[in-house]
């Protein structure tokens, strides 16, 4: 029986190595993981007025002011900026669905747009990818790394990423809806009824969205007829989709509690995200 007991004790150290790998990796994503944030802080601009006034909405489309009469409370603070938590399940199929949980942190901030999510995704064996996808400082950034240290994908720096996350920054507007009021840096251009145009511009970058608002006035979703999806090593200009729901007052402004993102195919819509926030708290304008 000597080989069973050298066998048990390859798998301690196996399992030791294991542990002390994912320890390492862990330890150097939080490191830039709190990089990340700490840009974000750097790049504050204090602008527009400190608290909402439904005075604001004069000549806006119509189905935007019935948004803000919706979504805000007269006197609502100016959120400055917002740190949540999601938990979900992630698409890592590129044919065929494969759906993997997630549990993420995000920090956002209004006074120069900008976010970092912080992701770690489950696959099937158990083991763990980490995901950076973030905003800051007008560059774009996507990193995954498996425990945090063996690369899956580097993408930063390009035109295409850092539009592709403006937008993303834009399409949750929804989670901080006081960016979206006149004076904050966004222009609203009617479309009809239901839906009108957002614009965002963050130095030389610039993205619209189109923003879909159901019959409680809140956003049902929002759309970009071309946003930047990665196929192999090119990206690909793709129609993007996000639906939001379970709305819930907090800090005095409705905001979704759930949500899912696709995009849009010719064969479809291929969803890769579907979260639930597990966490809010919002820092607001004194």
């Amino acid at each position: 029986m000597v080989w069973l007991k050298w066998a048990i004790v390859g798998l301690a150290m196996l399992a030791a190595a294991w542990a002390a790998l994912a320890l390492v990796g862990q330890w150097r994503w939080q490191g830039r993981t709190a990089g990340l944030v700490a840009g974000l802080v750097g790049e504050r601009v204090v602008r527009g007025a400190a608290r909402y006034d439904p005075a604001m909405l004069a000549g806006l489309p119509a189905p935007v002011e019935r948004f803000f009469r919706a979504a805000l409370t007269p006197g609502q603070a100016r959120v400055r900026s917002v740190r949540m938590a999601h938990v979900g399940t992630f698409n890592m199929g590129t044919e065929a669905d494969s759906w993997k949980p997630f549990t993420s942190e995000q920090w956002v901030e209004m006074e120069r747009p900008g976010f970092v999510w912080d992701g770690r995704i489950m696959l099937a064996s158990g083991v763990p990818v980490r995901v950076h996808d973030a905003y800051v400082a007008g560059d774009g950034l996507l990193v995954a790394k498996v425990l945090g240290l063996l690369p899956v994908a580097d993408l930063r720096g390009t035109r295409d990423l850092a539009e592709g996350e403006l937008m993303r920054w834009l399409a949750e507007a929804a989670w901080y809806p006081t960016v979206l009021l006149p004076g904050q840096g966004v222009e609203w251009a009617a479309v009809d009824a239901t839906s009108a145009r957002a614009t965002a511009r963050d130095g030389t970058v610039s993205v619209s969205l189109l923003f879909r608002f159901g019959a409680d006035g809140l956003i049902e979703g929002i759309r970009a007829e071309a946003r930047g999806r990665t196929v192999g090593d090119r990206v690909v200009p793709t129609p993007w989709e996000g639906r939001w729901s379970a709305y819930q007052r907090r800090n005095g402004m409705m905001v979704p509690m759930a949500g899912e993102v696709a995009w849009v195919l010719p064969e479809g819509e291929k969803p890769y995200w579907r979260g639930q926030v597990s966490a809010l708290s919002y820092a607001v304008a004194d």
